[in-house]
């Protein structure tokens, strides 16, 4: 767990975010900075590091496809990442964008991520996350808006057979 206490991660989250149009991809230059706080867990069953790291960068990879799904309007994307409500939820809000003819573009600056539970059957991980990111609004190709958004989300991850995946994905009152 020590090591869990100072780490700062470079997220990896791949070269690209979305496509802006069809003919002109969104190469994301700049990864956002990324602290993990020290979980301080009591209970029955110890957090392995092994495990908090591969769940927190599974969280952050989901974060690349959450930014692709919404940006492409695409909500099978999301399946990789997401799972039950989480997944539901989101590809909902993909597809009234459908509707509307918009698209959002997400650009993550920044988590502060932080580990606050691990059930004793090992089947999900609680965490909370301050986020702070931009969020530019497309209609078709004509930018409508954008601002610099900062939001606390709860997360709640299900192991799957590779991987972690969000189940439960939660802004909250800062």
């Amino acid at each position: 767990m020590k090591s869990l206490n100072s780490l700062i991660l470079a997220a990896s989250f791949g070269a690209s975010i979305a496509a802006i149009g069809a003919d002109r991809p969104a190469v994301r230059t700049d990864q956002p900075v990324v602290r993990v706080e020290p979980s301080n867990l009591q209970g029955p069953r110890e957090l392995q590091q092994q495990t908090a790291k591969a769940a927190i960068q599974d969280y952050l990879d989901s974060w690349a496809v959450l930014g692709s799904a919404m940006s492409q309007n695409q909500p099978e994307l999301l399946e990789k990442d997401f799972i039950g409500e989480a997944q539901d939820k989101l590809a909902a809000t993909i597809k009234q964008q459908q509707i509307n003819g918009v698209r959002t573009v997400y650009q993550d600056k920044s988590h502060d991520v932080k580990i606050v539970f691990y059930s004793p059957d090992g089947l999900s991980i609680e965490l909370t996350d301050t986020v702070q990111y931009d969020e530019q609004l497309f209609d078709h190709d004509k930018a409508i808006g954008s601002a610099r958004v900062r939001t606390r989300y709860l997360v709640v991850l299900t192991p799957t057979e590779v991987r972690w995946r969000v189940r439960i994905f939660q802004a909250q009152p800062e």
